[in-house]
């Protein structure tokens, strides 16, 4: 993952992004970079637009905080609860026709 941010950092800067490039900014971060897997992300990244690139995956990557949350309408949230309402219900009626079948055993 950080191959694509070094290469991501230096397209931001308007910079080339070459091998050196992104061995320079890993080694800066700490991190030992391994020159097959530099070389690869340059071949992987030959012929790729960035900008459009990101712009594909920029939904993927909003964060659901930012996305306002629809809020149901009051005839859907009434039909919500009132179908909530009839479920309970339904399984009241179920649990005593259970617990009356119960006792039909024990009187046989």
């Amino acid at each position: 993952m950080e191959y694509i941010y070094a290469a991501l950092l230096l397209h931001n800067a308007d910079v080339e992004v070459t091998e050196d490039g992104i061995t320079k900014i890993l080694k800066a971060a700490g991190v030992k970079a391994d020159t097959g897997r530099v070389k690869a992300l340059i071949s992987a990244l030959s012929g790729v637009d960035i900008e459009e690139a990101m712009a594909q995956a920029q939904p993927a990557y909003a964060p659901a905080a930012m996305v306002p949350a629809a809020a149901p309408a009051p005839e859907a949230a009434e039909t919500e609860k009132k179908e909530k309402e009839e479920k309970t219900e339904e399984e009241e009626e179920e649990a005593e026709e259970a617990g009356m079948e119960g006792l039909s055993a024990l009187f046989g």
